[in-house]
């Protein structure tokens, strides 16, 4: 399985590379070219052996063993480099007409029979819903798609309305979830009470009912993705894998960060007592968040995570252009008007700074705000924190070190993605298959870093030569 990983290579060619690949069988410990001792199997049994260890108590051995020995050998430090990748989801992207088809479809296999009964009578007729492929209609005839979506928009509502209030077995009541979580997401019901596709995209809108746990995500502003974000964290002198997770590609790389931290955050303490270096946690602006610079703050961990400089439509002046103090509340900006700030409902300490009437003559307005009120800012519950990251950059001696660490996890993410089967395109479904398939490649990589590392096993443990 490991060698299957870091070759990415399908099931069925992981079995024909073992069956005639003496290399591999070396490494399996079954023999070389002599066919004694080893003999061809189905390559099911790959399929099998994923999910006895996924249901195992502990599903993580492999990376955890790779992992182990490296922290033995003394080649894993305490800097770690952050930094995250799209999976591209296993399955197609489905538009609205296929997820309600498909939501509808799935519920009726999972009800029993006298159920799916009760639940076919209220159908308009329209559909059978057993059919995979989209209905046939005139796809050029704008009424055509709404009367179209429109159909199956009653469907499923009406078949809702049987279920309401009903005690359901789990995987009934899952894809009647499933199904109302479709409609609710993609459609709006006009004033003539026709439901049509809404004009807008859901915050956490699924994709597909093959693959819920898929997301629409972003990497860049103009660079998109449906599928999931494998996190990494990597120790920068070795080129370790210290810790890996995947999430739903929507979710934002700092929401994953403390989980690939939790060794820095759990033995801060005693590396502290111990007088030696602390902790250094490395991110692009995607980790540069207040609210991690305060967790690494608080775990006594320095950050060495970039923070966005603040920007404003239009080249007009920014947030950084205004003297913010804290302490007195108030905001002083460029042309030396201050004014307090009021604080926000919540008590989080954030704010905002209004300067409306001292816009109205101002000679600076045409440069600061195109507002007819006059320019306003708004302070953020963890500005204090966010200016002192931004001071901290700014100093050449943690530019030169950013430089020369931060890179180095770019590169072992093109390690991990090299391969398409498997690296950039997940062979699995589900975030718990795709997390666990994540993290096994992270360990077939871990691997064979070790080797170059020169790892050796000694009556004393592992050590680097």
């Amino acid at each position: 399985m490991v060698l299957q990983r870091l070759d990415g290579l399908s099931d069925r060619e992981a079995v024909e590379r073992y069956a005639f690949d003496a290399r591999w069988r070396w490494a399996a410990g079954v023999g070389g070219y002599s066919g004694s001792g080893w003999a061809r199997f189905a390559h099911t049994v790959l399929v099998d052996m994923r999910e006895r260890l996924r249901k195992s108590e502990r599903p993580d051995r492999v990376f955890e063993v790779a992992l182990r020995a490296a922290h033995a050998a003394g080649v894993v430090g305490r800097r770690r480099v952050l930094d995250s990748t799209p999976l591209y989801d296993a399955v197609a992207t489905m538009d609205t007409v296929t997820l309600i088809r498909s939501a509808l479809r799935g519920l009726l296999k999972a009800a029993e029979v006298e159920l799916a009964a009760q639940l076919r009578a209220v159908l308009s007729g329209c559909d059978d819903y057993v059919a995979v492929g989209k209905p046939r209609i005139d796809w050029d005839d704008p009424h055509a798609r709404e009367e179209l979506i429109a159909s199956r928009a009653r469907d499923g509502y009406a078949v809702l309305a049987v279920l309401h209030g009903r005690e359901l077995v789990d995987v009934v009541e899952q894809a009647a979830v499933l199904l109302a979580t479709v409609l609710g997401q993609d459609l709006d019901a006009g004033e003539d009470g026709v439901f049509r596709v809404a004009r807008r995209v859901a915050k956490d809108r699924l994709i597909s009912t093959v693959d819920p746990d898929a997301r629409h995500g972003h990497k860049t502003s103009s660079r998109g993705f449906d599928g999931y974000k494998g996190h990494a964290a990597l120790d920068p002198d070795s080129e370790i894998i210290t810790a890996t997770t995947v999430t739903p590609g929507n979710t934002g790389d700092a929401a994953a960060a403390a989980d690939l931290i939790s060794d820095l955050l759990t033995d801060t303490d005693t590396i502290n007592e111990q007088g030696e270096q602390g902790p250094i946690v490395y991110g692009d602006a995607a980790y540069g968040t207040g609210q991690f610079h305060d967790l690494l703050d608080e775990a006594g961990i320095e950050s060495r995570c970039k923070t966005q400089a603040p920007t404003a439509a239009g080249g007009l002046f920014s947030k950084d252009r205004f003297d913010i103090d804290l302490d007195a509340h108030t905001a002083t900006c460029p042309a030396g008007v201050t004014t307090p700030i009021r604080a926000a409902r919540g008590g989080d300490g954030s704010g905002i700074a209004y300067f409306g009437q001292a816009c109205a003559g101002c000679l600076m307005r045409a440069r600061c705000t195109t507002a007819k009120q006059g320019r306003s800012v708004s302070i953020g519950p963890h500005e204090q924190t966010l200016a002192n990251a931004r001071a901290r950059q700014a100093n050449p001696g943690w530019v030169a070190d950013y430089r020369a660490t931060r890179p180095k996890v770019e590169r072992k993410i093109g390690h991990l993605m090299r391969r398409k089967h498997g690296g950039r395109r997940a062979r699995v479904r589900g975030i718990d298959r795709v997390d666990a398939d994540f993290r096994l490649l992270a360990a077939a990589i871990n691997f064979a870093r070790l080797a170059v590392l020169g790892l050796r096993g000694t009556t004393h443990g592992w050590t680097a030569v």
